[in-house]
């Protein structure tokens, strides 16, 4: 059995922390066993270990995620990454043509797909085992995992039994999307279950779906074409077109950790970062990424959230809403992180007169990591080493930088730098467009930066 993970999304609900650039399942806010702060996608690898089943997944990411995920995940696990956003459907359909094509799965293999970042206990990844026997079992094309309910929740899908039975699975008839709640205790009288987003299949039953659209099975190839896919989710896709729909009831914890109310009820503690919470502050969570102390008097049953990119406070019952309230705010990422470390930007400034920019970062290298080989075309750099030292490599040479050197980068100039030890700078940017996209990566590693340079000295 093989599994494939979806890892998507900007988790708008979970602004300010989270971003174009930093989806809510990076978030470190939760506690693992060793008392330390975890992502919910460590978390998640973690129990997939425990489970048995880390070295037989994958996960289908887009380009804006795949830094992050090699950096919380070690680079330990493989990262099918979708050339474009073109819904669920695409991303499914290419991490078939991976499996096809470039492992040792049969086509009879079954495949489940699950969200990245489900709030479970380790029970659920051993319950997701039991797909494969009940695909092999049933013959039928999907067989789904649905949460048994503990309330009449109008925030879930639901999955509809053909009738109530007393099998240990289902057959599905439909699915109702978030009802109201009196239907919802209708459902659940019938036997309906949550629905999870866990499915599985045989591989043979999508890479049929690829031949069928004249799509290529090789996975490379796929890539190429990418865009031609149909941009629609699984469910129209496939889930609405199958004949033969099993599902199995889950019975233990499941959460969706999507909004501050739920996050908050999970976190180990009340505060993370700088401030004070007063003692009359009852049922209140303070997250704070900033240096800046924030101090919460005589404020419950609230959320404060503070980050480079904003700062919400919240009534927790209400919080929910923010998605809705910041629709059609649109800024650009003030925190990354990267593989090779983070930067949060300190300012930016237009000058609508000349049209003009000035963006002020400050960038944190750990210790062996490197930023790629690179180059932009629209912007001029200037970098004030403020921690550290390592290596500048700069049009062909390399030198070594140190505390209180100061780089200045031209437009055009290919540039790259390795920290000895950790490193922190301040970045100036100017130019007429500072946008992330005006880069050109020539070389990622280091040792193939040094033999590049080696032969632009030769």
């Amino acid at each position: 059995m093989r599994l494939v993970l979806l890892s998507g999304g900007s988790g708008k609900r979970l602004w300010p922390l989270s971003n174009d650039a930093r989806s809510k399942q990076f978030l470190r806010v939760l506690e693992n066993d060793k008392k330390e702060l975890s992502s919910m996608v460590q978390r998640v690898f973690e129990q997939l270990n425990q489970a048995g089943l880390g070295k037989s997944t994958v996960i289908a990411t887009g380009k804006g995620q795949v830094e992050m995920l090699q950096d919380q995940l070690n680079g330990d696990v493989p990262l099918i990454v979708e050339p474009e956003r073109r819904d669920t459907f695409p991303a499914i359909a290419l991490a078939a043509a991976y499996l096809y094509s470039m492992t040792s799965a049969r086509l009879d293999e079954v495949i489940a797909v699950l969200p990245v970042d489900p709030y479970v206990e380790t029970t659920f990844f051993k319950r997701i085992q039991d797909l494969e026997n009940l695909i092999k079992d049933t013959d039928a094309d999907l067989a789904l995992m649905g949460v048994k309910p503990t309330y009449p929740s109008e925030k879930y899908g639901y999955i509809v039994p053909e009738k109530a039975d007393t099998k240990d699975y289902i057959r599905v008839d439909h699915f109702t999307e978030k009802p109201q709640k009196e239907m919802a205790q209708k459902l659940i009288a019938e036997s309906a279950l949550w629905n999870c987003g866990v499915f599985a299949f045989r591989l043979n039953y999508l890479i049929s779906k690829l031949e069928a659209l004249g799509m290529p099975l090789n996975y490379e190839e796929l890539v190429q074409q990418f865009g031609k896919l149909p941009k629609i989710s699984f469910d129209y896709a496939v889930v609405e077109k199958a004949k033969n729909i099993v599902a199995l009831p889950y019975e233990g914890f499941w959460k969706d950790l999507g909004t501050w109310n739920t996050l908050t009820e999970e976190m180990a503690t009340q505060q993370i970062g700088r401030g004070i919470i007063s003692n009359d502050s009852e049922n209140t969570h303070l997250i704070n990424e900033l240096d800046l102390p924030v101090t919460v008097l005589g404020i419950s049953n609230a959320v404060v959230a503070v980050s480079p990119d904003g700062i919400l406070v919240a009534d927790k019952e209400q919080s929910p809403r923010i998605k809705e309230v910041m629709k059609g705010f649109d800024q650009r990422p003030m925190y990354e992180e990267r593989h090779w470390g983070w930067y949060r930007v300190l300012d930016y400034t237009k000058y609508e007169e000349s049209g003009k920019e000035v963006l002020t970062k400050r960038i944190k290298i750990k210790q062996g990591e490197n930023i790629s080989y690179h180059c932009h075309e629209m912007r001029d750099e200037n970098w004030t080493v403020v921690k550290g030292h390592g290596f500048l490599a700069e049009n062909g040479a390399i030198r070594r930088v140190t505390s209180g050197d100061i780089v200045k980068i031209s437009a055009g100039t290919m540039h790259a730098i390795k920290a000895e030890e950790e490193m922190e700078l301040i970045e100036v940017q100017t130019g007429t467009q500072l946008i992330e996209e005006d880069i050109k990566r020539l070389y990622m590693k280091w040792d193939e930066i040094e033999a590049h340079c080696e032969l632009a000295r030769g």
